[in-house]
């Protein structure tokens, strides 16, 4: 894997993370310490799902 992939792939899970971070955000009433680090995590979670998923697809 090179620099740019890698790099590609960050930017690509970050985006992930931060709408689904959003999302939670939007669904939660009150937020909380611990339901955004509960947040935080889930949404990292499913970034790295997505990407995984999404590579998976495309063959790369």
């Amino acid at each position: 894997m090179n620099r740019r992939a890698a790099l590609s792939g960050a930017l690509e899970v970050l985006a992930w993370w931060a709408a689904l971070m959003a999302l939670w955000l939007v669904l939660i009433s009150a937020p909380a310490t611990l339901e955004l680090v509960v947040g935080a995590a889930a949404a990292l979670v499913g970034a790295l799902a997505a990407g995984g998923a999404r590579r998976a697809v495309s063959g790369r």
